[in-house]
């Protein structure tokens, strides 16, 4: 699915057909297995904060409280102004379900084609591709919670809890756990992966690593 979405479409009719299916079963179906229910049950009752590079808000469906979430890549639930002529971005549910239903051929009428009330240019998914991302107000609302919770345990007893982040945007998560950790003789850097190990050595004394299927291992902890 990931790969089809760099495919060269000749049209925007085409474009949205593979979208439009694409958000469907990302965004508004149910995920084919229960592993952000799983992820959801050790930290109940506690003090938590999820920040991710996952778009298809899972974590909110499965129940995480929406204040502690932090969608830092944007939502394939919105869309934006590809200019962008303002930053703002909109719920693209009743869109999408009617770019599911009509399409014939691999196409989508041309009249449900998604349009910038503002400016009449295309409207694309909010997705950090590129310099156009939005980042609205609710961006940057979750952004200053996830600093101010940082903030308020930083010299405290942190698991910084790292599942199947790789090496695409290690930025955001990955790299930033590993100094908050460093700077924290009190906190300790997990990390559960297929694979994917690595850490500095100076984190030798403070790292779990667990090389394992998420969802296997989610079972296991439950």
């Amino acid at each position: 699915m990931y790969a089809g979405g760099f495919y060269p479409y000749e049209t925007l009719e085409e474009y949205w057909a593979y979208w439009s299916r694409y958000i469907m079963i990302n965004r508004y179906q149910d995920a084919p297995k229960a592993v952000y229910e799983k992820l959801l049950n050790p930290v109940k009752g506690k003090e938590y904060f999820v920040i991710t590079t996952n778009v298809d808000h899972c974590f909110q469906k499965s129940g995480f409280d929406k204040q502690r979430l932090f969608y830092t890549q944007g939502d394939y639930g919105l869309f934006q102004c590809s200019e962008p002529c303002h930053q703002k971005t909109y719920e693209n549910e009743a869109v999408i379900k009617r770019m599911v239903e009509e399409q014939q051929n691999m196409r989508v009428p041309a009249e449900v084609l998604p349009i910038c009330p503002l400016c009449g240019k295309r409207m694309i998914m909010n997705l950090r591709a590129d310099q156009s991302f939005v980042e609205d107000d609710g961006w940057y609302r979750a952004a200053n919670r996830c600093k101010k919770f940082i903030h308020d345990y930083k010299n405290s007893h942190v698991l910084f809890w790292e599942l199947g982040v790789g090496y695409n945007t290690p930025a955001i998560i990955k790299y930033p756990f590993w100094q908050m950790t460093i700077q924290n003789s009190k906190a300790v850097y997990a990390c559960l992966n297929n694979g994917d190990i690595a850490y500095p050595n100076v984190l030798e004394d403070q790292v779990i690593y667990i090389n394992s299927d998420i969802c296997e291992m989610l079972e296991k902890i439950d």
